[in-house]
């Protein structure tokens, strides 16, 4: 199922973050109880699940051909990559390194927004500066991604 929504939350001081039923459902389950966590792009991060981190790859794979460029984007990604655990009360701890590259700092609210196959971590300053930017385009950018849409 895709995953939707926009939940905010809050960054305890420990770095962790509360992960909302409706997205832990389709991220964990109890053969699984790990999240990938990766670098996404204008400072965010990507939450997958085991199944959505390798599907991603394999994705990632295609694109390995494509030159030093994606070589270096590729070893950038899967060296910040880290699996984290869910602990009993449905909460990841996110790393220091990767809270640093989303600039996300401890007590701070922020955002998780389900994307489709995975879910992303913003500062709330970064994701209402990208809304910002980028809602009032929303149907201009659906023309130019997928031209004229089914519905």
């Amino acid at each position: 199922m895709a995953l939707t929504g926009t939940f905010n939350k809050i960054l305890d001081g420990k770095r962790r973050l509360a992960i909302p039923k409706r997205l832990k459902e389709e991220l964990v389950n109890k053969e699984f109880t790990q999240i990938y966590i990766a670098p996404g792009t204008e400072s965010s991060l990507l939450l997958f699940s085991e199944k959505g981190f390798e599907q991603q790859a394999q994705r990632l794979k295609e694109y390995s051909k494509n030159g030093p460029e994606a070589a270096q984007y590729l070893r950038l990604y899967y060296s910040r990559a880290e699996k984290v655990e869910v602990d009993s009360q449905g909460r990841i701890c996110i790393p220091e390194r990767l809270a640093d590259l989303a600039l996300l700092e401890t007590k701070q609210e922020v955002v998780l927004i389900g994307v489709q196959d995975h879910a992303e971590l913003w500062s709330i300053e970064r994701w209402n500066t990208y809304l910002n930017q980028h809602g009032p385009h929303f149907d201009e950018m659906a023309s130019q991604a997928f031209g004229q849409m089914p519905w």
